[in-house]
């Protein structure tokens, strides 16, 4: 299907990306990779009258430390997110999950923040961030907000940015010695959305779970902080004991939809092997 008619700018900066936007009165949509706004426009889900590139804004670029977090970019493509040993160093779940990201023309374009920004329930990206407790910093025309993961994915493609925002980084917090993590999805082909995904870390102590992060994707309208399962984890050492109350747990944490071809009993079990797997990897590595 072709694309609806559309002014398509360049901005060189947040300044200029800002006027540009609300030049536009607001009927504009920043592109960074266009992995995400360009089908949605093909499949008529969104007709912006503006399309504005924010790829050459310098202060959406670069991986580096900063005091006790790991600033990535937004601009980080999803290539850059599997190769960078910072990120596969300070933020392991991310590059854990860039190999699940579709397929690698697909990821030599794509971009984190364009990924975090459309806010898919099925997508990696958000759940490994959630999972790690990140920020994502924001910037308009206000100023510059920081956001939990918790609080950034609201509903279904629905996220915290207030129109004419740039999703501009995200920052990780380092991670403790001794912090183990997990990822893995089912899906039905490489590269397709998953069935469902989970994305776990845990910090050990004496071979004790003294914290413990579980998210789910695919299971629900955004990506879901697992809380009993984490709960269930809390103070024991990480065994098969601990990790069959985390799965029994899933059935408070989980209220997936229910589809005439998946239904919701079916994925929530999917839900509970996998996790199964990815605490028992964890469980390994300790």
């Amino acid at each position: 299907m072709k694309l609806p008619s559309f002014e398509f700018l360049r901005a060189r900066s947040l300044a200029e990306a800002w006027a540009l936007h609300s030049d536009a009165g607001g009927d504009a949509v920043y592109l960074s990779g266009g992995h995400s706004v360009v089908p949605s426009m093909a499949l008529r889900l969104q007709a912006p009258s503006r399309l504005i590139d924010i790829s050459q804004i310098a202060e959406l670029h670069g991986v580096e430390l900063q005091g006790e977090t790991l600033r990535i970019g937004a601009m980080t493509r999803h290539a850059e997110v599997l190769a960078n040993p910072l990120i596969a160093r300070h933020a392991p779940l991310l590059s854990r999950a860039a190999p699940h990201v579709a397929h690698p023309a697909i990821r030599n374009r794509g971009t984190i923040g364009g990924n975090l920004a459309l806010a898919d329930p099925a997508s990696e990206f958000p759940a490994a961030v959630l999972a790690m407790r990140a920020e994502l910093e924001v910037m308009g025309p206000e100023g510059r907000r920081m956001i939990a993961a918790d609080d950034f994915f609201l509903d279904l493609y629905e996220t915290a940015l207030i129109p004419g925002e740039v999703l501009t980084a995200i920052h990780v917090p380092l991670p403790p010695e001794g912090r183990v993590f997990g990822f893995d999805e089912i899906a039905r082909r490489r590269g397709d959305y998953a069935m469902v995904g989970v994305a776990a870390q845990a910090d050990m102590s004496d071979g004790v779970v003294s914290d413990a992060s579980v998210t789910l994707f695919s299971v629900g309208v955004t990506p879901m902080r697992a809380a009993a399962a984490q709960d269930a984890l809390e103070g024991a050492p990480l065994s098969t004991d601990s990790i069959a109350r985390a799965q029994a747990a899933l059935a408070t944490d989980l209220d997936p939809p229910d589809d005439p071809g998946f239904p919701a009993e079916r994925r929530l079990q999917l839900a509970r092997v996998l996790l199964g797997r990815v605490l028992t990897r964890m469980e390994a590595v300790q």
